[in-house]
């Protein structure tokens, strides 16, 4: 055998050898399966969001009655990590270039109030039954110093070390009406 055909043939059991153990492409299954699409950091952080939202924030819960003369207290505050997912909603730090424009907060102080808690009168609800909205509104308020670094055109750091901005967050759930024996049965 010639030195350059034993040379490629040595290249190319490399270049297999490779090629089996990176996992797109594995020696027995061959070339003819899909390979893998790699996905941005951008579309999968929002799969993520999207799907730790609907877990944890989305779902109307449904409390038992309220008793009579008993107390009528609303469900708890909103968590940091509620208050600090709206804020990135309403002034966003990510999606900015990575060493040309960063922004960042820093010395994060959350204070929460409830502004409003009442209970609508009875009626029936499609899925649920008989049922009363009871309403709570939170102000939150977010005191925070936020740095923004641009390294380009014209490198500069601004520094607000008194930000300040306000959500309000809902938290609205349901009490069902009378004892569980009373409520209809669901079909199967």
């Amino acid at each position: 055998m010639s030195r350059k055909l034993s040379l490629s043939l040595l290249s190319m059991l490399m270049a297999i050898a490779c090629l089996g153990s990176t996992g797109c492409v594995s020696v027995t299954s061959g070339p003819g399966f899909p390979l893998p699409i790699p996905i941005s950091p951008y579309f999968q952080k929002q799969v993520e969001d999207r799907h730790w939202i609907n877990e944890h924030y989305h779902d109307v819960p449904i409390l038992d009655p309220l008793v009579p003369g008993g107390p009528t207290r609303a469900m708890d505050a909103p968590s940091d990590d509620e208050v600090m997912r709206a804020l990135e909603i309403a002034r966003p730090t990510q999606g900015g270039l990575a060493l040309l424009h960063e922004v960042r907060r820093d010395n994060v102080r959350i204070t929460k109030e409830k502004v409003a808690d009442y209970i609508d009168p009875p009626r029936f609800i499609p899925l649920v039954g008989p049922a009363q909205l009871h309403h709570v509104h939170y102000k939150c308020t977010v005191y925070f110093e936020e740095t923004t670094t641009v390294t380009w055109p014209v490198p500069h750091t601004l520094r607000n070390q008194e930000a300040v901005e306000v959500i309000y967050i809902d938290h609205n759930h349901f009490h069902r009406m009378g004892p569980p024996s009373s409520l209809p049965a669901l079909p199967n």
